[in-house]
C-alpha cells in the first residue's frame, strides 16, 4: 500500500470515527484565533480558552493590543506560561498588522510568518480555519501519529508538513490534522497509545509495537 492510498484509507476511517472536527480554541474573528494560537504554545487549549474569555473582551482590536500596555498584559496572560515572550510578541505582532496590513490579519504564509511569534503551525492555522486554504498543522499529536503510521519519517515539523503535502489532498490536509488531535487526545498518546481500540490499526506501521 503507497502512503496515498494509506492515506485515503485513512480518511475513511478517520472521518467515521472523529466526522465532526474543529479548532478546540475559541475566537470569534481572525485576529482572535492569530492571538489563541501564539498564546497556546506550550500550553492547553482549554487553558487558553479559559483566558481569552475575559481578554478579547478587554482588547477588541489589533489597536487595543498594539497600544496594550506591556507588564499588564503579561499579567492578564500570565497562566499561558512564557508569558512575557508572549505578551511582547503580541504587542509587536499587532503593531505589524497595523503598519503593514492596515489592522488586517494577512491571508498567506509569507506574511503571515512575518508577523512575531507567528510560526508555520499558527499560519497554517489561521490560513485553513479562518481563510479556507489547504493547510498542514503540524503539532505534537500530527507529528507523533504522522510518524507512527508511516507517513513521515522525519522529526522537524516543517518536513513533517512537506512530507504530508505531498500525500494529503488539499481539501482534506486540515480536517485530518484536526482529527489527529483528537485521536491523539482519545487513544494515540505518547505514552501507551490505545492500539487494541485503535480505528486506524489497520493502516499503522507501529500498531501494537509502541
Amino acid at each position: 500500500m503507497t502512503k496515498k492510498e494509506r492515506v485515503a484509507k485513512i480518511r475513511e476511517l478517520l472521518d467515521t470515527a472523529y466526522p465532526e472536527v474543529k479548532c478546540t480554541l475559541n475566537y470569534s474573528n481572525p485576529l482572535e484565533m492569530l492571538i489563541a494560537t501564539q498564546m497556546s504554545a506550550q500550553c492547553t487549549d482549554a487553558r487558553v480558552n479559559i483566558v481569552t474569555e475575559t481578554l478579547f473582551k478587554k482588547y477588541r482590536s489589533a489597536e487595543d493590543f498594539a497600544n496594550a500596555d506591556y507588564e499588564e498584559l503579561c499579567n492578564d496572560i500570565k497562566s499561558t506560561g512564557f508569558f512575557r515572550n508572549k505578551a511582547k510578541n503580541i504587542i509587536l505582532c499587532c503593531q505589524r498588522i497595523i503598519d503593514v496590513y492596515g489592522g488586517e490579519v494577512p491571508d498567506t504564509m509569507e506574511d503571515l510568518t512575518s508577523l512575531p511569534g507567528t510560526g508555520r503551525k499558527t499560519a497554517n492555522l489561521v490560513l485553513g480555519d479562518i481563510f479556507g486554504k489547504p493547510a498542514v498543522v503540524v503539532d505534537t499529536h500530527c507529528k507523533r501519529i504522522a510518524k507512527r503510521i508511516g507517513l513521515t519519517t522525519n522529526d522537524d515539523p516543517t518536513k513533517v508538513e512537506m512530507d504530508l503535502k505531498k500525500i494529503v489532498p488539499p481539501d482534506y490536509q486540515l480536517r485530518m490534522c484536526h482529527q489527529f488531535v483528537a485521536h491523539g487526545r482519545a487513544i494515540c498518546h505518547a505514552r501507551g497509545p490505545k492500539c487494541d481500540i485503535c480505528p486506524i490499526g489497520e493502516v499503522c506501521k507501529s500498531c501494537g509495537k509502541c
